[in-house]
Protein backbone atom coordinates (compact mmCIF):
# COMPACT_ATOMS: atom_id res chain seq x y z
CA UNK A 1 0.00 0.00 0.00
CA UNK A 2 1.11 3.21 -0.61
CA UNK A 3 0.46 6.72 1.50
CA UNK A 4 1.61 7.75 5.09
CA UNK A 5 -0.42 6.04 8.18
CA UNK A 6 0.31 8.42 11.12
CA UNK A 7 -0.28 7.82 15.27
CA UNK A 8 -0.11 11.38 16.94
CA UNK A 9 1.88 11.77 19.78
CA UNK A 10 -0.41 13.61 22.51
CA UNK A 11 -3.94 13.18 20.67
CA UNK A 12 -6.11 9.86 22.50
CA UNK A 13 -3.93 6.68 21.23
CA UNK A 14 -6.19 4.51 18.78
CA UNK A 15 -7.72 1.59 20.53
CA UNK A 16 -6.48 -0.74 18.22
CA UNK A 17 -3.62 -0.96 15.59
CA UNK A 18 -4.40 1.52 13.09
CA UNK A 19 -3.25 5.41 12.43
CA UNK A 20 -5.03 8.54 13.18
CA UNK A 21 -4.72 8.95 9.30
CA UNK A 22 -3.32 7.79 6.04
CA UNK A 23 -2.30 9.84 3.68
CA UNK A 24 -2.69 8.82 -0.37
CA UNK A 25 -1.74 11.04 -2.57
CA UNK A 26 -3.49 14.47 -2.34
CA UNK A 27 -6.23 12.48 0.03
CA UNK A 28 -6.29 12.26 3.92
CA UNK A 29 -8.24 9.57 5.29
CA UNK A 30 -9.16 10.52 8.84
CA UNK A 31 -10.12 7.06 11.05
CA UNK A 32 -13.32 7.15 13.12
CA UNK A 33 -12.68 9.86 15.58
CA UNK A 34 -14.47 10.37 18.97
CA UNK A 35 -14.51 13.10 21.88
CA UNK A 36 -12.51 10.42 23.69
CA UNK A 37 -9.56 12.72 25.02
CA UNK A 38 -5.89 11.91 25.59
CA UNK A 39 -6.54 10.68 29.35
CA UNK A 40 -9.30 9.10 28.59
CA UNK A 41 -11.80 10.63 29.62
CA UNK A 42 -14.63 11.53 27.56
CA UNK A 43 -15.51 15.25 26.77
CA UNK A 44 -19.52 15.75 27.31
CA UNK A 45 -19.78 12.84 29.33
CA UNK A 46 -19.90 13.83 33.39
CA UNK A 47 -21.15 12.56 36.42
CA UNK A 48 -22.01 14.52 39.37
CA UNK A 49 -21.75 14.29 42.63
CA UNK A 50 -24.62 11.53 43.17
CA UNK A 51 -22.82 10.05 40.10
CA UNK A 52 -25.99 10.23 37.48
CA UNK A 53 -24.16 10.67 34.33
CA UNK A 54 -24.94 13.13 32.07
CA UNK A 55 -23.99 12.39 28.13
CA UNK A 56 -24.08 15.74 25.56
CA UNK A 57 -24.33 15.44 22.25
CA UNK A 58 -23.73 18.58 21.61
CA UNK A 59 -20.20 18.62 23.52
CA UNK A 60 -19.67 15.18 22.31
CA UNK A 61 -19.90 16.55 18.11
CA UNK A 62 -17.83 20.12 19.29
CA UNK A 63 -14.83 17.88 20.63
CA UNK A 64 -15.30 15.13 17.74
CA UNK A 65 -14.68 17.56 14.72
CA UNK A 66 -12.11 19.72 16.87
CA UNK A 67 -10.52 16.67 17.28
CA UNK A 68 -10.51 16.22 13.44
CA UNK A 69 -9.42 19.60 12.79
CA UNK A 70 -6.29 18.60 15.15
CA UNK A 71 -5.55 15.61 13.38
CA UNK A 72 -5.73 17.14 9.54
CA UNK A 73 -3.72 20.15 11.29
CA UNK A 74 -0.98 17.01 11.75
CA UNK A 75 -1.78 16.15 7.85
CA UNK A 76 -0.66 19.77 6.76
CA UNK A 77 -4.48 19.96 5.69
CA UNK A 78 -7.52 21.75 7.96
CA UNK A 79 -11.46 21.50 8.17
CA UNK A 80 -11.69 23.33 4.95
CA UNK A 81 -10.16 20.57 3.16
CA UNK A 82 -13.02 17.89 3.99
CA UNK A 83 -14.79 16.49 1.08
CA UNK A 84 -16.67 13.65 2.85
CA UNK A 85 -18.31 13.28 6.33
CA UNK A 86 -19.67 9.95 7.77
CA UNK A 87 -21.21 10.45 11.16
CA UNK A 88 -22.22 7.08 13.53
CA UNK A 89 -24.95 8.16 16.38
CA UNK A 90 -25.75 6.23 18.89
CA UNK A 91 -29.69 7.60 18.83
CA UNK A 92 -31.05 9.84 16.12
CA UNK A 93 -32.82 11.20 18.58
CA UNK A 94 -29.92 13.18 19.06
CA UNK A 95 -29.51 14.19 15.71
CA UNK A 96 -30.66 17.79 16.15
CA UNK A 97 -27.94 18.70 18.46
CA UNK A 98 -25.23 17.05 16.13
CA UNK A 99 -26.55 19.05 13.20
CA UNK A 100 -26.57 22.11 14.90
CA UNK A 101 -23.19 21.89 16.03
CA UNK A 102 -21.95 20.62 12.96
CA UNK A 103 -23.51 23.45 11.06
CA UNK A 104 -21.15 25.72 12.94
CA UNK A 105 -18.52 24.24 10.83
CA UNK A 106 -19.70 23.54 7.66
CA UNK A 107 -22.39 24.35 5.56
CA UNK A 108 -23.68 23.99 1.88
CA UNK A 109 -20.49 24.37 0.62
CA UNK A 110 -18.91 22.22 2.71
CA UNK A 111 -18.43 18.22 2.41
CA UNK A 112 -20.67 15.45 1.48
CA UNK A 113 -22.41 13.71 4.25
CA UNK A 114 -23.47 10.73 5.50
CA UNK A 115 -25.26 10.31 9.00
CA UNK A 116 -26.81 7.23 10.46
CA UNK A 117 -27.61 5.41 13.65
CA UNK A 118 -25.50 2.66 15.33
CA UNK A 119 -25.93 0.32 17.84
CA UNK A 120 -23.34 1.35 19.74
CA UNK A 121 -19.65 2.70 20.18
CA UNK A 122 -16.61 1.56 21.34
CA UNK A 123 -17.49 2.85 25.04
CA UNK A 124 -20.71 3.26 26.25
CA UNK A 125 -20.59 7.16 27.46
CA UNK A 126 -19.44 8.14 23.37
CA UNK A 127 -22.60 9.38 21.07
CA UNK A 128 -20.97 10.07 18.28
CA UNK A 129 -17.63 9.29 16.10
CA UNK A 130 -17.07 10.50 12.45
CA UNK A 131 -14.82 9.91 10.07
CA UNK A 132 -13.73 11.93 7.33
CA UNK A 133 -12.09 12.51 4.16
CA UNK A 134 -10.02 15.16 2.96
CA UNK A 135 -8.34 16.75 -0.13
CA UNK A 136 -5.11 18.68 0.42
CA UNK A 137 -2.25 18.48 -2.37
CA UNK A 138 1.07 17.67 -1.60
CA UNK A 139 3.34 20.17 -1.16
CA UNK A 140 5.44 20.27 -4.21
CA UNK A 141 2.64 18.45 -5.89
CA UNK A 142 1.63 20.33 -9.60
Amino acid sequence: MSGEGRVIPGKATPRGRFPHYRRAGDFIYVSGTSARRPDNSIAGAEADAMGTLKLDISIQTRAVIENIAAILADAGASLADVVEISAFLVNMNDFGGYNEVYGSYFDEAGPARTTVAVHQLPHPHLLIEIKAVAYAPQAGAR
